[in-house]
């Protein structure tokens, strides 16, 4: 099985990438990081990937990311999903959800390790990928709140 975490950079995700590798070591289970990333500079610019004078550089962001990622967890796997719209009304959020949950099916996750603030919570934004993934009953989900 597989421990699966969405992985941003952002504080929580690294979090989550290092509880993910506590119990990924425990349980002798692969921990795989994964970013999803959409083809949109804007979502880039909101998460602090890119400056914002900057192009999106798919290339240096996923070496960007996955070098983090490695030093959070060197023992991970790192995949990167590019994303698209392939809907006129799909939001950047709702693509990365989308391609979180095929690849959480894809590799027969066992948990899914979310880093968010308000994963679960009753109310949740448009733009929040964690409580959308958190919602998929086909996996169990550790939320990750604090970055402690």
């Amino acid at each position: 099985m597989t421990l699966l975490v969405p992985f941003d950079d952002s504080e929580l995700s690294r979090a989550a990438l290092r509880k993910a590798a506590e119990l990924g070591d425990l349980r002798d289970e692969e921990v795989l990081a994964l970013s999803a990333i959409p083809d949109d500079a804007d979502f880039a610019r909101d998460r602090g990937w890119i400056a914002e004078d900057e192009p999106l550089r798919m290339e240096e962001l996923e070496s960007a990311l996955q070098s983090r990622a490695k030093e959070v967890a060197p023992e991970s796997t790192f995949r990167i999903e590019l994303v698209g719209s392939d809907e006129p009304t799909a939001t950047a959020a709702s693509t990365v959800v989308r391609a979180i949950r095929r690849v959480a099916n894809e590799v027969g996750a066992s948990v899914v390790f979310v880093g968010s603030e308000n994963a679960g919570s009753v109310i949740r934004p448009d733009a929040s990928v964690g409580g959308s993934v958190a919602s998929d009953r086909a996996y169990d989900v550790y939320v990750v709140r604090k970055t402690e």
